[in-house]
């Protein structure tokens, strides 16, 4: 285990230093005038274009740019706004409450998505299925946006149990709805794609072999069904944490959440393309050690995948 985990921490770094790559080229590279809108309608000072030239090195070859902010993106500089700002400023304001909301938003999809799959995969074609089938269609078909006006707006203005506007420093109590927007999509599709794994797993030799051996309904649906058919469950739920965080923008915008969503939207509507590159940065981090995670938790659910 010790070198297969190894082994995957350096795979891990010539995906970091690609992806960022490209996002670093795509962000600086394609744009014949940085400085085309910074100013509004009229044209930048001299004194202005010198200053950002020598703050972003632009007068340096594109692969001699990124490697400077490589450098200081690992000691934990992400460089600075056009403003000034520090982009590791705002993200530290606004990572928290997006790790909060997106944490919160994972328990909601694993708990209810999960639960509501074993119902309706043990239960086999009846009312309880056919009733996870529609509501996970519903949720499918319904887009992230509606499902949170809908929710404020019954919830918070006609019956006042929550504030339609979460606070600067919200708690987990103030989270819990705008987790559940942000988890409905992800949940719909964990129940289907659990249903499918454990229906599935119902016909295995293994579990014939279990039932013949005598052992109990709930050791048998527990260890033997339940952990293998977890296994594409927990693929999913690993590659959606980085989702979740980027993906918040919507939710963030209708709950009025200050996170890294609403960050990532100004950086674009602003064209400030050092929060943006920043950010994404953060994000493909979260995203190689999530899959690193998932990928570990395979020998923990099936003894049968070893690492030696």
């Amino acid at each position: 285990m010790g070198r297969y985990t190894l082994r995957r921490l350096l795979q891990l770094i010539p995906v970091f230093l690609g992806t960022t790559f490209i996002v670093y080229a795509l962000v600086w590279g394609l744009r014949d005038d940085p400085f085309a809108g910074k100013c509004g309608q009229r044209e930048c000072s001299p004194a202005f274009k010198a200053a950002i030239t020598e703050r972003y090195n632009l007068d340096d070859p594109l692969i001699v740019q990124y490697l400077k902010y490589l450098g200081n993106v690992l000691t934990g500089d992400f460089g600075q706004t056009f403003s000034g700002t520090e982009v590791s400023t705002l993200i530290a304001d606004a990572y928290p409450i997006t790790v909060k909301l997106a944490l919160i938003a994972l328990v909601i999809e694993a708990v209810i998505g999960i639960i509501a799959g074993v119902v309706s995969g043990l239960r086999g074609r009846g009312f309880v299925d056919s009733l996870v089938l529609v509501s996970t269609l519903f949720l499918i078909a319904l887009p992230v946006f509606v499902t949170g006006l809908v929710l404020r707006q019954v919830l918070g203005v006609e019956l006042g149990i929550i504030r339609t506007s979460v606070s600067g420093d919200p708690s987990i109590g103030e989270l819990i709805v705008p987790g559940f927007v942000l988890a409905s999509l992800s949940m719909a599709y964990v129940a289907r794609l659990t249903r499918t794994s454990l229906m599935e797993n119902t016909r295995a030799d293994f579990v014939r072999t279990a039932v013949a051996k005598g052992l109990p309904r709930r050791r048998v649906v527990g260890v033997h069904m339940l952990r293998n058919s977890l296994i594409p469950v927990v693929t999913f739920l690993g590659t959606d944490i980085g989702a979740l965080m980027g993906g918040a923008i919507v939710t963030e915008g209708v709950f009025n959440i200050r996170g890294i969503g609403g960050l990532v939207y100004r950086g674009l509507q602003q064209q400030d393309t050092a929060t943006v590159v920043g950010i994404v940065a953060l994000l493909v981090i979260v995203y190689l050690i999530a899959n690193l995670v998932v990928d570990l938790l395979y020998a923990v659910l099936d003894p049968r995948i070893r690492y030696d």
